[in-house]
């Protein structure tokens, strides 16, 4: 199912609707403020696996997350004063952030040395759907192996076809990635440059 939702204003209804489908453990495509992502809720393991199925993607490779807000993000991450007062400045916005996971966090979301990378978008439909879920959210590009990444709803929606319960039209997104940056032990490390100024890292 294809859903257009207003980027700028997100209609509460569509949103719930995408909300009841992760809740049911669907698995959904959305907007984000780098590309479309792909994603489910993070407490939901087959949801999770069915992901990695999608993406081909060994289970050595944890996914990343989606909060809400820093305050969301001190439930499932451990944040030291360091961590807060640097994603404070800079979230939300196109970083990806690797945090020791806390233990709320599944052990399938989590590295072997327990962290997680975890984003807070500049996207107001993303932020919605987390707040209306009450935890994060699953996010991985929307794309396969070697393919290339897709820029548009309806083609994310012809692609996956029934492999995805829904695809939310959100508009077009940058289609550039997120700086990773590990904050681990408060040795900040640039693991990918990508949009957001990684500068004050440097």
């Amino acid at each position: 199912m294809l859903i257009a939702i207003n980027p700028h204003n997100p209609q509460q209804r569509l949103i719930d609707q995408a909300v009841e489908t992760l809740l049911r453990g669907g698995v959904i495509a959305y907007p984000t403020d780098t590309y479309y992502g792909i994603g489910c809720d993070i407490m939901n393991k087959k949801a999770i696996q069915r992901v990695y199925q999608l993406k081909q993607r060994h289970k050595s490779k944890p996914f990343s997350f989606i909060c809400s807000d820093l305050k969301n993000i001190s439930v499932y991450a451990k944040v030291s004063n360091y961590a807060y007062k640097t994603m404070r400045r800079l979230l939300p916005g196109p970083y990806t952030f690797i945090l020791e996971g806390s233990k709320l966090v599944p052990k399938i979301m989590l590295t072997k040395r327990k962290t997680a990378g975890i984003r807070v978008p500049d996207n107001r439909i993303c932020i919605d759907l987390v707040h209306r879920l009450g935890h994060p959210i699953l996010t991985t590009t929307a794309q396969l192996p070697g393919d290339e990444i897709f820029h548009d709803a309806s083609l994310i929606h012809d692609h996956f076809d029934s492999r995805l319960e829904l695809v939310i039209d959100g508009g077009p997104v940058p289609g550039e990635p997120s700086s990773v940056i590990s904050l681990i032990r408060d040795e900040p490390e640039i693991f990918r440059r990508g949009q957001g100024d990684v500068s004050i890292f440097e």
